[in-house]
């Protein structure tokens, strides 16, 4: 693969799901760039238009105005994967390796560097290509926030700010019908979104992935408010959330997806055996997509244009395979290799739980 001396054209892609601020990446990627007399090819649809050869130029007018708007002017995939690749053959679904693909056209575009925007999946993908000789930035993007080399990533804000919104607006339908009320929050396999959504939203019980639950645990919490003349109960349950020696409930399964489990539905399972088994009348919502969707936060408007400036100042300084990173309230860099290497979960001293804890919630736990 070619390299030229001095960095004349870059790559910028949106992988995996989508989330509030990734616009506000690309224009300060973009923005900066141009400025640099750097030319910008937006590749459409995540890593699935590097392959099959998906771009646009961009210019100052395609990112002015594009800070506040949520979801990406690029478009996204989470099935778009190089190296896991669905190809269907007589009616089965085949996986391959379309990264000679990638390459290719990644060096038919004449780029001397790719930033690639995303989260734990992207970041992998990006390792890969890097190792096999492109110049990759990273930038953390994910509701989530479970990358373990950055305090934060964007759109976590964003997302908690709606789960917050959402728990004050069924408060008041809770308190009207005396109910108990269970939110769903995604999150995957980590709690942040629970956790955080459901202290700020001031949640009664909290279940996450990292603390299995005991149901009985659950029951008397619920119980013991309606007994102290409380008239509802909120509970915030993390879509990865499961009992002591239960299972995860999973919506479905896509073979196209390089981790095929789809979460979801573990709200009307924890809402069906709090009615039946102490008799309050409870009802779920499963909050979805709507934390992905609408603008950034205040919050994450700075944060992603903090990452995005830095990130095109890693690749002028041709410092690849690395991924910006927020430390304190300062964005640095680390490796790629690093920034994947443990995944971000929630622990039981962490200060959020420690906090929740000790202002009565319960994680469903047999102590509390």
């Amino acid at each position: 693969m070619p390299r030229r001396k001095q960095i004349k054209r870059i790559g910028i892609l949106t992988g995996g799901g989508d989330c509030p601020g990734l616009n506000a990446v690309i224009r300060g990627v973009t923005k900066p760039a141009l400025d640099h007399g750097l030319k910008v090819m937006g590749i459409l649809d995540g890593f699935e238009g590097l392959v099959i050869g998906k771009a646009i130029q961009l210019y100052d007018k395609d990112v002015s105005g594009i800070l506040s708007i949520g979801g990406t002017i690029l478009g996204s995939s989470n099935k778009g994967d190089p190296f896991h690749w669905p190809v269907e053959v007589e009616g089965k679904i085949k996986i391959t390796d379309k990264s000679k693909e990638a390459i290719e056209h990644y060096d038919a575009w004449g780029l001397d560097a790719l930033i690639a925007i995303g989260g734990d999946g992207t970041m992998h993908i990006s390792k890969g290509l890097s190792e096999l000789g492109m110049n990759v930035v990273g930038v953390p993007k994910t509701i989530d926030n479970d990358l373990e080399a950055t305090d934060l990533t964007f759109g976590h804000d964003s997302a908690v700010y709606v789960i917050t919104e959402a728990i004050d607006r069924l408060r008041t339908t809770a308190s009207a019908h005396h109910r108990v009320m269970v939110i769903e929050t995604m999150g995957r396999y980590a709690g942040w979104l629970a956790l955080n959504g459901g202290l700020a939203g001031g949640a009664d019980i909290i279940l996450l992935p990292e603390m299995p639950f005991d149901w009985d645990a659950v029951y008397e919490k619920v119980k013991r408010r309606s007994m102290m003349g409380k008239k509802y109960s909120i509970v915030c349950v993390a879509e990865g959330a499961k009992p002591k020696g239960g299972k995860l409930v999973v919506m479905k399964t896509d073979a196209k997806r390089t981790d095929p489990i789809q979460l979801g539905g573990v709200a009307a399972v924890v809402a069906k055996n709090i009615e039946d088994n102490t008799g309050l009348e409870t009802r779920y919502t499963i909050l979805g997509h709507l934390q992905r969707g609408g603008g950034p936060t205040a919050f994450d408007r700075i944060l992603s244009t903090k990452f995005g400036t830095y990130a095109i100042d890693l690749v002028i300084k041709k410092k690849f395979g690395r991924m910006v990173a927020l430390k304190g309230n300062e964005v640095k860099s680390v490796t790629i290799e690093n920034a994947i290497k443990h995944q971000k979960l929630v622990k039981p001293t962490d200060q959020a739980v420690l906090a929740a804890k000790a202002v009565g919630v319960c994680f469903g736990t047999k102590e509390l």
